[in-house]
């Protein structure tokens, strides 16, 4: 029985529940479980705090589990992150009071509040940076104005939060994040989980693509299918009229107007566009 780690609340809670049923596991809690087993995919989902997902997967206690990148690399544990999963999508920053840094030299010898100190402090360290690294839970925001800190490190989305408490960002992003697949080096081989792995990128897949189909003329056959070169190859199959062909191919979803617009335009007609719920490729 695979033993798959999620975070129990939060988006990426959220989102993780989302695929995993896309993907065809049982996910659906009656109350508050602490863990669900489908007994017909031989998983048992553990639902568990973010922060302790890699750590549960570093100590073996589970075997995967789905996490933020920014959590697994701020444990600092033997956990590797298998595949990203195209969600929780976050930006990791320093931020100061306006005006007041521009780089990361500029953190020198100063205090530095932030949630994730060990990712902090590798960042600074592969810079030759040294400062101090004030540890707080949260509320990052307000410890520069409590007094506690010169700067901080934090995930950064719109911005809006920082601005409202007088800070800015400043210098490169430490980290950009995202939900990610996690297992250590002794389980990547375990053939439960490469079943796991080919699932969440079918959903991924059906997320970003659609299925085109469309009929076009012999004549320009080699026209369209450079504008729907799908994965590997288009699929073409022959009509009554022998003169045209019916074509298939995988097309990106946020590029299937603009595709429909110059299949059109090189003579395809009955150009159709189909969902695409999951798939293996």
């Amino acid at each position: 029985m695979l033993r798959l780690a999620i975070p129990n609340k939060g988006a990426l809670s959220e989102a993780a529940v989302s695929m995993l049923a896309a993907a065809g596991y049982r996910t659906k809690r009656r109350g508050r479980e602490l863990s669900i087993t489908d007994e017909r995919a031989d998983v048992t989902l553990f639902f568990l705090r973010p922060r302790d997902i890699a750590v549960a997967v570093s100590a073996g206690t589970i075997d995967a589990g789905i996490t933020g990148r920014d959590l697994l690399i701020d444990a600092n544990v033997e956990a590797r992150e298998i595949r990203p999963l195209g969600f929780g999508a976050s930006t990791f920053r320093f931020a100061a009071p306006q005006g007041s840094m521009s780089s990361i030299h500029d953190l020198a010898g100063k205090r530095i509040a932030t949630s994730f100190d060990w990712l902090v402090r590798r960042y600074l360290a592969e810079h030759g940076v040294e400062a101090s690294i004030v540890h707080l839970d949260g509320a990052v925001e307000s410890s520069i104005q409590l007094g506690v800190a010169d700067a901080i490190a934090d995930v950064v989305e719109t911005g809006t939060t920082l601005k409202a408490a007088g800070l800015e960002v400043f210098g490169e992003p430490i980290l950009r994040s995202e939900a990610v697949l996690i297992t250590t080096p002794a389980r990547a081989d375990d053939p439960r989980l490469a079943v796991l792995d080919r699932r969440l990128h079918g959903v991924m897949v059906a997320r970003d693509y659609v299925l085109m189909d469309y009929n076009v003329s012999l004549d320009s056959l080699e026209t369209a299918a450079q504008v729907t070169p799908g994965f590997e190859s288009p699929t073409i199959s022959h009509l009554r009229d022998t003169d045209w062909v019916a074509v298939r191919a995988l097309v990106e979803r946020r590029e299937v107007n603009d595709v429909m617009d110059r299949l059109y335009a090189v003579g395809a007609r009955a150009i159709l566009v189909t969902e695409v719920m999951s798939c293996r490729l």
